[in-house]
């Protein structure tokens, strides 16, 4: 039987240049979040007519195949893996996805041309992860499918260009032709509406789905992100990687050491390691890396994945219809 979900998508009829690429019902990517982003939430979102994708960032290789292998298990309908480059095992990584037939893969944090020729001739669809029109240029030029361009309200890791999505996103609209997927500082059917108005043919969602039953997060940490409020997020460390972090005990921390003008090195020793598995994954709320998105603002409860798209189509759909009914 099919989902009270799917009934809405049908009605809503959409078909456009994202939907036909990954071959889902609807143009909502789920973003593949380190420590969020396991099979049981991938699958769900595809599960709903969006695509899932599996966050490998915070897997080791054989674990990001037991998550693969059990994704299939829990669904029929496509779903991806994010895979970040800089990846210390990404051989390893890459022969794993040939292997367990993966078709969908977003890569981020590196030079799309190195594994992208590769994935394609495997058969893979790839979608590259940008924060800039510059970098969106050289993405559709090593030959991916689509873009992902994210503004720096997102959370975790950020571009160094500091551009927001309502700037970024008509910018890379008109420097590429292949589809554009908008991503940062959206969690809503409204901000959906938005981003495909200026140009983006679907959006990736990161925050609004960390705080799902089925994310992998930590339940303190989904707590802390409807706690969230306005101005609750800061980029920073912007010497090592851009990271947007929720305002906790680790983040005074950060900011006490910058009035010392610290080196790059005082930074890394502060940092440390394993600082996000320990705030997202294991609820250490006052020493851990909570890394997620200024829309944490607007997300103001825990639901089921398949809930959460049923409310942002019913949104975008009552918003499309307001907008209609202007004029000037």
């Amino acid at each position: 039987m099919k989902s009270d979900t799917y009934t809405i998508i049908k009605k809503v009829n959409i078909m456009n240049k994202i939907t036909k690429l990954f071959n889902i019902k609807y143009p909502i990517i789920q973003g593949g979040m380190i420590w969020n982003s396991g099979y049981k939430l991938a699958s769900a979102v595809s599960n709903a007519g969006g695509l899932g994708l599996i966050g490998a960032g915070s897997m080791y290789p054989e674990v990001l195949r037991e998550h693969i292998q059990k994704c299939k298990k829990a669904t029929d309908r496509p779903f991806g893996v994010n895979v970040p480059m800089l990846y210390p095992n990404i051989q390893e990584i890459m022969q794993i996805l040939i292997e367990e037939g993966v078709k969908i893969v977003f890569t981020s944090a590196g030079n799309p041309k190195t594994w992208t020729p590769f994935l394609k001739e495997n058969g893979i669809t790839v979608v590259h992860v940008v924060s800039s029109s510059k970098f969106a240029l050289k993405a559709q030029e090593a030959g991916v499918d689509a873009v992902v361009a994210e503004g720096f309200e997102a959370g975790g890791h950020n571009g160094r260009e500091e551009t927001t999505t309502l700037t970024l996103i008509p910018m890379v609209r008109q420097q590429i032709s292949i589809p554009l997927i908008a991503a940062g500082g959206i969690a809503t059917g409204r901000g959906m509406l938005a981003a495909m108005t200026l140009g983006a043919d679907g959006v990736q969602m990161g925050s609004r789905f960390a705080a799902s039953i089925e994310s992998s997060a930590h339940d303190d940490f989904k707590r802390t992100i409807v706690e969230t409020g306005e101005g609750d997020t800061q980029l920073t460390l912007k010497e090592l990687a851009p990271v947007r972090l929720i305002k906790n005990k680790f983040y005074n921390d950060v900011q006490e050491l910058y009035a010392k003008c610290p080196s790059r090195d005082d930074l890394e020793a502060l940092l440390g390691k394993r600082r996000a598995k320990r705030g997202m994954f294991e609820g250490d709320l006052v020493e851990g890396e909570l890394e997620i998105g200024q829309i944490a603002g607007l997300i103001q409860d825990i639901l089921p994945a398949e809930t959460i798209v049923d409310k942002i189509i019913t949104e975008f759909n009552t918003a499309k219809k307001e907008i209609s009914s202007f004029e000037f």
